[in-house]
């Protein structure tokens, strides 16, 4: 039941009112309201000042509010937070605006990890007298060693209910800059986070320790004798002079012929909204959906690794600030991230989105015209250079730093891009060489990369969100397949193809493998609107270089199952504001009944009518030597192209600058 506001609540919603007037309903949440909120449930008398919050989310409104809201006028502000408390962890809904709580009842499911989560684990572990025998079996103590506390999975075991798993693995305390050169392999802790005990405590024998501690950074490299730092360069670089074609007012960024507004969320980092092209809408949202990262290795440490690194540890949370220079030009508009500490109170993250534009180098379009040649007449080549506007974050999640980018460009087209580097998990082996008597079972399901390491296989996949409004709400799905066609008997070709066209109308059928062998567009449109000739508007999702599928079984094995919309590349369903992440609302310890594949079982209309793509993309990681001491940055990425959404090339109208 809905709490009555006190005095002071009624105050503080009238200052957030207030101070919110000139917001937009999907903005991010302030320090304010984050306060608010956090006071609200206190007064209601639901949480105290030990309980700890895994999350305090904006609840956005329903689409047709966001819609109609003109600027100026306040927004509808409600918040879903988690709260662990001594009775438990409970879902929320707070109203700011009415100073109340809507909604509160038990989690039902596990939320979040916290940050002292990690810490407790670790505490946990190293004062277990099991585990402080197996680390003095290896000629360590507690105190030379620093852990690193693990989502455990879920696997369908009885033990698993009630708990809250973590399993603990241990390293080397670093000597130079790299912290996981060292593993103490064969010694693990499971810990249960809600009893705050040790489960158990598994040591498979003793591995040797490497030695090299493998530091990164440019003294460290410089000081090895197995390689020397390449003498300085005239670097070529990014700069750009003035002020800048970007405008970032708040949350609102417009550059070109785009706009859009931003914000972070701890679960999935950016999140973009209202995305337009030259003023119409193409996208109402799009943001990362959920993270699955499942290692081959079937050893007693290694079968459980398998991350939901969105859903279990959060992108928002984990932003790091980008490096002017390094990560980012450093002409680039740098922004906070506003997320929050375990006990709910506002945290900022400085310098974790930048915003640029550049040059890529490339020409957006050309032509050479040799007609136009003459004796005396010389006629230049016509053509315009690709400028593009990125919005970037990196987060770095354990050993991986992620890069997320949204690139603008001004043919219309939008990439969205993840980079992956950081560094790659390591298990400590026997073999020090690939001739090694050992090797061939060490590096059975990984690759030696150093000295008694190796590095596991294992598969990224990063689901996407992209809820298309093109020009409107009313969307329609289609697949146009490139098909064989046979060519008239009267000409001397043989074969031809043709284009074959599917318009889904329920989710059911709208789920897609997209693989080389039977190429096709998909398209996201509006039947309803009409161009210049009659077509109708759209937008492409081309896949580019992201297709990366698995041999996991959907329907049978535990980590694959709660993350079973790897088994298709795209997915289509109508619009529900609730549906957010494909992996389901509680990722740790899910069991996949809550997840994008669930939903779509209701089978909903598709058509005409208000819809969601889900888009996986990813790769498989074999590891190599090259990816060691750090890996190389690998970009994998996807494209929406318009398609008959313009009336020409919309770069066609960028001038050409004097001097050049």
């Amino acid at each position: 039941m809905p709490v009555p506001k006190t005095s002071h609540l009624a105050c503080a919603a009238a200052l957030l009112c207030a101070a919110s007037a000139g917001a937009h309903p999907l903005d991010g949440l302030t320090a304010e309201e984050m306060t608010a909120t956090r006071t609200i449930l206190a007064e209601a008398g639901h949480v105290t000042e030990e309980s700890r919050w895994p999350l305090i989310e904006l609840y956005e409104p329903e689409k047709d509010f966001v819609l109609e809201w003109q600027e100026g006028t306040p927004e509808r502000r409600q918040v879903r937070v988690n709260v662990t408390t001594a009775e438990g962890t409970f879902r929320g809904l707070v109203d700011l605006d009415s100073g109340s709580v809507v909604e509160w009842a038990p989690a039902e499911g596990q939320s979040m990890l916290l940050l002292e989560e990690f810490v407790g684990a670790m505490e946990l572990a190293l004062s277990h007298p099991d585990f402080i025998a197996g680390l003095e079996a290896r000629g360590v103590t507690p105190d030379d060693v620093f852990c690193l506390p693990l989502t455990a999975g879920a696997f369908g075991d009885p033990d698993e209910e009630g708990r809250r798993l973590m399993k603990v693995p241990c390293y080397l305390l670093p000597e130079q800059s790299n912290w996981y050169a060292r593993p103490i392999e064969g010694l693990y802790a499971t810990v249960d986070l809600t009893g705050g005990e040790v489960v158990e405590v598994i040591d498979t024998g003793v591995v040797p320790i490497p030695e090299d501690p493998w530091g990164y950074t440019t003294e460290e490299i410089g000081a090895r004798d197995d390689m020397e730092l390449r003498e300085s360069v005239t670097r070529a670089g990014l700069a750009q002079e003035g002020a800048g074609n970007v405008t970032v007012d708040g949350s609102r960024v417009t550059w070109d012929m785009w706009s859009f507004r931003w914000r972070i969320d701890k679960r999935p980092g950016v999140v973009l909204s209202d995305i337009r092209a030259d003023g119409r809408e193409v996208l109402y949202q799009a943001h990362l959906s959920e993270v699955f990262v499942p290692y081959m290795d079937p050893s007693e440490g290694w079968y459980w690794r398998t991350y939901m690194d969105s859903g279990e540890y959060g992108f928002g949370i984990f932003l790091s600030p980008l490096r002017a220079g390094v990560d980012c030009p450093a002409y680039a508009t740098y922004l906070p991230a506003l997320v929050h500490a375990d006990d709910g109170t506002p945290l900022e993250i400085p310098d974790a989105v930048c915003i640029f534009e550049r040059q890529v180098g490339d020409p957006a379009w050309r032509h050479f015209e040799v007609f136009a040649q003459g004796p005396e007449t010389f006629t230049p080549t016509e053509g315009r250079p690709a400028t593009e506007l990125v919005v970037r974050s990196a987060s770095e999640v354990g050993n991986y730093d992620y890069l997320i980018d949204y690139r603008f460009d001004q043919s219309g087209r939008i990439h969205i891009a993840v980079g992956s580097t950081g560094l790659d998990a390591v298990k400590g082996v026997a073999a020090t060489s690939i001739t090694d008597p050992t090797a061939a079972e060490d590096t059975a399901h990984g690759t030696l990369i150093a000295p008694n390491l190796v590095a596991p296989n294992h598969d990224h996949f990063f689901n996407f969100r992209l809820d298309f409004d093109i020009d409107g709400t009313a969307n329609s799905f289609m697949r146009t397949g490139i098909v064989p066609a046979e060519a008239p008997a009267d000409i001397p070709r043989r074969t031809l193809w043709v284009t074959e066209h599917d318009m889904p109308m329920t989710e059911g059928e709208a789920k897609y493998r997209i693989t080389p062998e039977t190429p096709a567009m998909y398209h996201v449109g509006n039947m309803n609107e009409t161009r210049k000739l009659g077509h109708h508007p759209s937008y492409m999702i081309n896949p580019g270089n992201s297709v990366a599928y698995s041999p996991l079984d959907v329907t049978m094995d535990p980590p694959a199952m709660r993350n079973p919309y790897i088994a298709h590349t795209l997915y289509v369903t109508p619009y529900d504001r609730d549906q957010r992440y494909a992996g389901g609302e509680y990722a740790f310890q899910g069991d996949g009944s809550d997840s994008l594949l669930a939903w779509m079982e209701e089978d909903r209309s598709i058509a005409d009518t208000d819809i969601v793509a889900w888009y996986t993309m990813g790769f498989h990681h074999i590891p190599r030597m090259e990816d060691w001491p750090v890996m190389p940055l690998m970009w994998k990425s996807i494209t929406l192209a318009p398609f008959n959404f313009f009336d020409h090339n919309p770069a066609i109208t960028v001038p050409l600058d004097a001097e050049e």
